[in-house]
């Protein structure tokens, strides 16, 4: 808490400064905040350890990269005699000693960098997260930044909102972009609800009845599947869940040309068996296709015979031999065959035992070891389920214990089944905000109690203090001329202190400046020009 508060106190110093410097209110015109720092002030050995934010962006001498690029004061010290300690407080973090001898000092240490409260993440809301600037210079802009894609109070990094998903972003980084993204579906901006508007709702380029959204849920959009152009525009007309030739009013019609063109595209020579491809649109390709696996062209069954999935030998061989993305005994043609042999190969690697369930071998090859594994973690052996229970990261003491238990390679709240577990209780040692209510969120950040064990309680521990649903830090401070503004949050400074806003505006302190909020009849930046 002190060294937050010297911070805010140096901010105020920094609002001087700015506006002495003409940053923060120019004559005749309002301040108008550049992407990029102005060239000269945050450049020499003197700007570098003043204390101040010299050119207004958010970040004090040596977090300020211009420092590390322009100045001689933010190097790394090299103490000749390292004292060992680990990196673990503000101050530590803060010194330029690579206190533990890691080689990676103050911020570049991943023990300072992983502790928001200890100010090495500057990019954290989703303001800063989607506006294509890198705010913190680090090298990394928005959701490429782990500040904002691992916070759990970023929501621009997920695909999965309603503002996100009609953003033009691809904001979880997967490669798809909007209602392309798996993530986006069932969001309504990518259903295609209303039919009849003449719009595209769901932006996915077709409308109304064109959008096979509409066809699903509005009878008077489904048409049959009986001409030519319907039987080969892969669209599923009549809404029976078949699509062009894969639907038997296509691939039986008595129209010649559409028999024709089924018969063109059909999966029945020995090469479209093997193209890799679903020529008849019925969602199964070359072999796992039936017209391949039951055709009455030997050159086809013979090919088809090299691929299955059959038989003890393909069934225990470690590949996907059908090419189906399953493989083994996680194949159904293995799992469900009626070949003693293969049904006792695959009873064998079967992860039910205590024993498969605890001998640190992914015994079924479906990539999943031990109680990683759901037949292992969901079993129906009591024993087994009880094991799991003392190795998997599903319990608060265990996701507080700094022991990677399930040998993912991740520990604690880096965990995943920490991080994103369902039961609150969990998830509470990982953010001690979470809850169901904004009230019960506000219990959790005024109980006196540090909830989540990171050495933070309350109102100083980062989640409580940027969580909007929390109200209970949001301390009134009062400015050099009367005015009562908001107290900076965890880490952010403090740009209100001097009282720039002019004519009873209210100052809000925001991450990288301060805006006004004028009283009536006022306007400008700062609220100095009566309207």
């Amino acid at each position: 808490m002190v060294n937050l508060m010297r911070r805010s106190t140096l901010a105020g110093v920094a609002g001087a400064a700015l506006a002495a410097l003409g940053l923060l209110q120019v004559a005749g015109c309002d301040f108008t905040r550049p992407l990029t720092a102005p060239l000269g002030y945050e450049t020499n050995d003197l700007a570098c350890s003043d204390h101040i934010d010299n050119d207004g962006d958010g970040l004090i001498d040596c977090d300020d990269a211009d420092c590390i690029y322009d100045s001689h004061q933010c190097g790394e010290i090299v103490s000749p005699y390292p004292d060992g300690r680990a990196e673990s407080t503000f101050l530590l973090c803060h010194d330029q000693v690579d206190n533990d001898n890691t080689g990676q000092f103050d911020c570049g240490d991943p023990n300072c960098n992983s502790v928001p409260e200890f100010c090495c993440v500057r990019e954290q809301t989703n303001d800063e997260c989607s506006d294509g600037i890198d705010n913190d210079s680090n090298g990394f802009t928005d959701c490429g930044d782990f500040g904002c894609s691992n916070n759990p109070l970023v929501h621009v990094c997920d695909e999965d909102a309603l503002d996100t998903c009609v953003d033009g972003k691809d904001n979880d980084e997967d490669g798809f972009t909007d209602c392309d993204d798996s993530g986006c579906a069932g969001i309504a901006s990518c259903t295609e609800s209303e039919c009849a508007d003449g719009v595209d709702n769901d932006f996915d380029g077709k409308t109304d009845c064109a959008d096979p959204d509409c066809v699903k849920v509005l009878v008077a959009c489904r048409t049959p599947e009986d001409t030519l152009e319907r039987c080969q525009d892969r669209v599923d007309n009549d809404g029976n869940g078949y699509t062009d030739c894969g639907d038997f009013s296509c691939s039986k019609s008595s129209d010649a040309a559409i028999l024709a063109h089924c018969d063109s595209v059909g999966e029945k020579s020995l090469a479209a068996c093997q193209d890799g491809v679903d020529n008849d649109s019925n969602g199964y390709t070359d072999c796992n296709d039936n017209s391949c696996k039951n055709s009455t062209n030997a050159e086809v069954l013979a090919y088809c015979a090299t691929v299955v999935e059959t038989g003890v030998e393909r069934c225990t061989d470690g590949i996907d031999n059908d090419s189906n993305s399953y493989t083994d005994c996680n194949d159904n043609s293995c799992k469900n065959s009626t070949d003693p042999e293969v049904q006792a190969a695959c009873a064998e690697r079967l992860e039910l035992s205590l024993e498969k369930c605890s001998d640190g071998k992914d015994n079924d090859k479906n990539g999943f070891t031990d109680c990683a594994d759901y037949s292992c973690q969901r079993s129906t052996n009591v024993e087994v389920l009880e094991y799991c229970k003392t190795v998997l990261e599903i319990s608060f003491e265990k996701c507080t214990d700094g022991i990677d238990n399930d040998k993912n390679s991740y520990t604690d709240c880096a965990d995943h089944s920490c991080s994103q577990a369902a039961d609150l209780s969990v998830r509470r040692a990982c953010q001690e905000s979470v809850a169901l209510t904004p009230a019960e969120a506000n219990i959790f950040c005024s109980d006196g109690v540090d909830n989540d064990l990171d050495g933070f309680t309350d109102c100083a521990d980062f989640d409580c203090s940027w969580n909007d649903d929390v109200t209970v830090c949001q301390a009134t401070l009062t400015d050099k001329h009367g005015g009562t503004y908001l107290a900076p949050r965890v880490c952010g400074l403090d740009y209100c202190a001097d009282g720039p806003c002019k004519n009873g505006g209210q100052c809000v302190n925001e991450t990288n400046g301060f805006t006004c909020e004028c009283a009536p009849g006022f306007t400008g930046f700062t609220c100095k020009d009566a309207q």
